[in-house]
């Protein structure tokens, strides 16, 4: 009984050290999602009271869309007061802002939600306990203040990141730039 016991003690243990040395595709998504905070919002600052910043929203043709209102000139009574307002069309992209950025002036505003679409596991070819995970993430939910980013946020962005398994199971590692 007591070897019964001890061969089937023996192979379950066999089989669950088995069963955690290759990385699942679910497994490492959920890894990327947790870690790397995906789905995400995609945000930018805007500060109100900056004549750079109000150009650029000039020249983004937010005022045109009618998100925003610039005060294009300012008399020196108005000095220090924002010389940019938000309309009502822009309220559902505004995004919560701590207390000191309102001070300041500067609003938060959402430009997209980031996800996580496809994802590839390759085998490091040195060493069994590390894997090279490739994954695809897209811009949803795209809003009118998108115009503001340096890049095309219709074509997906491809990640490279490193996972190492420990005693604990898979852990990711820095991202890869």
């Amino acid at each position: 009984m007591k070897k019964l016991l001890f061969i089937l003690l023996s192979t379950v243990s066999i089989l669950s050290g088995c069963s955690t040395k290759e990385l699942k595709k679910e497994e490492a998504l959920q890894l990327i999602n947790k870690e790397l905070n995906y789905p995400r919002v995609v945000d930018y600052y805007i500060f109100c009271s900056d004549p750079e910043h109000a150009k650029s929203l000039l020249d983004a043709g937010l005022e045109i869309n009618g998100m925003v209102t610039v005060q294009k000139t300012q008399k020196l009574k108005d000095t220090g007061k924002p010389l940019v307002q938000f309309t009502e069309k822009a309220k559902p992209y505004l995004l919560p802002t701590q207390d000191k950025d309102k001070a300041l002036d500067v609003q938060k505003v959402k430009i997209a939600d980031e996800e996580v679409i496809d994802l590839s596991i390759t085998q490091d070819g040195e060493n069994k306990n590390t894997v090279w995970v490739e994954y695809t993430s897209v811009y949803k939910n795209i809003t009118p203040f998108s115009v503001l980013m340096k890049r095309n946020l219709n074509e997906p962005v491809r990640h490279r990141v490193k996972f190492s398994l420990s005693a604990k199971g898979w852990i990711l590692q820095k991202p890869v730039l």
